[in-house]
């Protein structure tokens, strides 16, 4: 157990905790790849961060196409996609997601949602904190109904989706 209060930005990130904040917070006057090379800073792995740079392109090819392109002039789905990419690239152990679909078209938010199982496949604990409740439980192995910022229920996220009070207050059915 690791006491993080007080934790410098950099200490968490190096204790193994990437945070893709709402509204995506990418550095908008510098370009793609430096967006992505900064979630590795805490590392000096040259050879490893080349290559954690080419999965995410491969997981995201539309960044990869862009790469010399000022994270600023991005669509708000693309920003969220480099925002993402750009946590993962300090290899986190955790990765805290806020509001992710937040904003973004339906076809977008399909693409977070895949790559949000992707990484989680991939042995990555993943905090996510969302309103599209459906789509939050499809991808979860556990859920938290907060209610007026206290936890209100908590099950595995199948019994969750099945639950008639969540349903009909969070599902709208």
């Amino acid at each position: 157990s690791i006491n993080l209060r007080g934790l410098a930005s950099h200490q968490l990130i190096q204790s193994g905790i990437a945070l893709v904040p709402e509204g995506r917070g990418v550095f908008a006057r510098m370009s793609i790849e430096e967006n992505l090379l900064m979630g590795a800073f805490a590392r000096d792995d040259k050879a490893a961060i080349k290559t954690d740079l080419e999965k995410i392109y491969a997981l995201f090819a539309r960044l990869k196409e862009r790469r010399t392109q000022l994270a600023g002039t991005l669509s708000g789905g693309e920003q969220q996609m480099l925002a993402i990419g750009r946590a993962v690239m300090s290899r986190p152990k955790l990765l805290l997601l806020d509001e992710p679909s937040m904003g973004l078209a339906p076809l977008m938010v399909q693409k977070i949602f895949e790559v949000i199982r992707d990484i989680s496949r991939s042995g990555v604990t993943i905090l996510l904190v969302e309103q599209n409740a459906k789509l939050a439980l499809e991808v979860a192995s556990r859920g938290y109904v907060l209610d007026s910022g206290l936890i209100s229920l908590t099950d595995k996220a199948p019994e969750l989706l099945r639950n008639p009070q969540v349903r009909q207050a969070y599902l709208g059915e």
